[in-house]
């Protein structure tokens, strides 16, 4: 983009954020105006951004300002700064923490697509469909997502970009004083700071970017790509899990282990397990609770006794680590990350697949990349197939000449 500000675009850099206490203490918010659409921007359709800090604590010199992202697309950058800016030490001493929710997400104008009894029955569809039948209720699952994102979202659906994203990080950078961006974003995070280097490559101060994906990927290689991850951390999980007395799934490896949880899903797909309330545990709810566990080793304990659980034919360990990865809470309601994620992923690039005859010919190839997981993560790739916004943005590589230092660190499941 030009270096300079378009004079359409100046009332949002020259605005002043009016700071509040909230939430925990130490914190301050403020919300910040953006355009809804950059090639057209209206005060009449203008976003409201939300925007938490926390101040720089001494000694030593202030150095600015550090944004943080976690990642998605839909993970609240807010809730992220809130849990985890007291460490480090030494960066918080002398960097004002910063995070803003990006649009559609969180406390940022967010995207919406169904009611917590749909989205209820939505995770329970099948996403290892057997037959023509199956698959059908798979795409018209989709479809009824998309068109639920549709009708509740109205037009932000078509502005929750990660460019778009990048360029509200800009304003930000700006009003907080800022001559350069400094951030730290994982995984898609480090998608949301590469964007904003591309764009912005001079206003680039230093970069962190923990997990990174690669933006010249297609859609339908890095969603293979993070079935691979996904493999990876479950193979890791099998080796330890063979390491101890309590463990489901044998001790004979990641083999025996995959074959094992394949047996369980095979037998909730055909007969879901009873979770002591109306909610039964079926193989994709199931498979979504295995997948949480995947993020972080600290969870590892839960999960083994959670299986052991399910194969005695008690889902509610399972269930409830499906819960955590939907974001639903105990009362039914859910946070919008699941809502926002292929909102933005269906934005930002063409779709993995156009039809379920593309899935099926992709099978072999997710299959190799996990046993366990390849078949099911295919198959969730067909929804932006259905979206109902047509995408703005591709593959492409991301040079960003001239910025500054920016350090690039891969893996991680996604």
């Amino acid at each position: 983009l030009p270096t300079a500000v378009p004079a359409a675009l100046r009332p949002y850099y020259d605005q002043k954020l009016t700071w509040r206490e909230c939430g925990v203490v130490g914190f301050e918010c403020t919300t910040m105006k953006a355009p809804l659409d950059y090639e057209h921007p209206s005060a009449a359709t203008d976003l409201k951004l939300a925007v938490s800090r926390k101040k720089a604590t001494g000694p030593g010199d202030r150095l600015g300002s550090l944004m943080v992202n976690p990642g998605g697309p839909g993970g609240s950058a807010i809730d992220y700064l809130q849990q985890y800016a007291p460490q480090p030490e030494a960066v918080r001493a002398r960097y004002d923490m910063v995070a803003m929710d990006p649009r559609g997400v969180a406390r940022s104008e967010p995207v919406t697509c169904l009611s917590n009894a749909q989205m209820d029955d939505f995770t329970r569809v099948d996403q290892t469909p057997d037959d023509d039948a199956e698959a059908d209720r798979l795409t018209s699952a989709f479809r009824t997502f998309a068109q639920g994102c549709l009708r509740r979202s109205g037009a932000r659906l078509g502005h929750v970009s990660t460019v778009e994203s990048a360029r509200d990080m800009d304003i930000l950078r700006a009003v907080l004083g800022d001559e350069k961006l400094t951030y730290v974003g994982a995984s898609y995070g480090t998608f949301l700071g590469a964007t904003y280097a591309g764009l912005f490559p001079s206003r680039v101060g230093r970069l962190v970017l923990d997990g990174a994906m690669d933006p010249a990927l297609p859609a339908r290689t890095m969603n293979r790509d993070q079935t691979a991850g996904f493999n990876t951390a479950f193979t890791a999980f099998a080796k330890d899990c063979a390491k101890q007395r309590d463990c489901p799934l044998g001790t004979g490896g990641p083999e025996e282990a995959g074959r094992r949880l394949s047996t369980l899903f095979k037998k909730l797909d055909a007969h879901p397990a009873p979770t002591g309330g109306p909610r039964t545990l079926t193989e994709s709810l199931a498979t979504s609770g295995v997948t949480a566990a995947m993020y972080d080793e600290g969870a590892w304990p839960v999960l083994r006794e959670y299986l052991a659980e399910a194969q005695k034919g008690d889902g509610r360990g399972l269930l409830a680590l499906s819960d955590s990865y939907y974001e639903r809470d105990p009362d039914g309601t859910y946070a919008n990350q699941m809502f926002a994620n292929p909102a933005v992923n269906c934005l930002d690039l063409p779709g993995a697949f156009s039809s379920p005859d593309e899935v099926r010919a992709a099978l072999p190839a997710f299959r190799k990349a996990s046993p366990v997981f390849g078949e099911s993560f295919a198959w969730a790739a067909l929804n932006c197939a259905y979206w109902p916004v047509e995408p703005t943005g591709t593959a492409h590589r991301i040079t960003a000449r001239g910025a500054g230092e920016v350090e690039a660190v891969h893996g991680g499941v996604g």
